[in-house]
């Protein structure tokens, strides 16, 4: 094998320990919402630079909340940005963990490919005559179309 970005063993244990720390997410995070694209799109956004704008907001108008009409919950606005708060060192974690399986999920497909086209090539030189011919045939029809395109003239 010429190429091994990564050698990862999942056990049985393991995985399960991994499922169950998962629901324990689902289970904590039910408070989590789904928004379709649409939905995405139409929201204002707070970006960076409105951050500060709005942290400042919130203790101004907790100061002088005679401003606001009645129907304003000054409560649950102080309490979406706690929550915001609380949810962001968590989303950054899972983000680079997501990141770094992704990365990992492709290493090792990478790994796989590899070993399989360099094994698949070993077979085409060395396993003729060996009674691998149904064998060779069936992992060469990966290759089927790509020979027909290349053999095919432009019309």
């Amino acid at each position: 094998m010429t190429q091994n970005l990564v050698s990862l063993r999942l056990a049985a244990d393991d995985l399960s320990a991994i499922e169950a720390a998962l629901d324990s997410l689902e289970q904590r995070l039910t408070g989590l919402v789904g928004l379709t694209p649409d939905e995405r799109r139409q929201l204002t956004k707070m970006g960076d630079k409105s951050e500060a704008f709005c942290r400042q907001a919130v203790v101004t108008l907790g100061k002088h909340s005679e401003v606001l009409p009645r129907n304003f919950d000054l409560d649950e606005y102080r309490a979406d940005l706690a929550a915001l708060d609380a949810l962001r060192p968590i989303l950054a974690r899972l983000q680079r963990l997501y990141e770094r399986m992704v990365d990992t999920e492709t290493a090792l497909g990478s790994d796989v490919m590899v070993s399989s086209l360099e094994g698949y090539a070993h077979l085409q030189v060395s396993g003729r005559g060996d009674g691998l011919e149904g064998l060779r045939e069936a992992l060469g029809a990966r290759f089927i179309r790509k020979r027909r395109a290349e053999a095919e003239p432009a019309a």
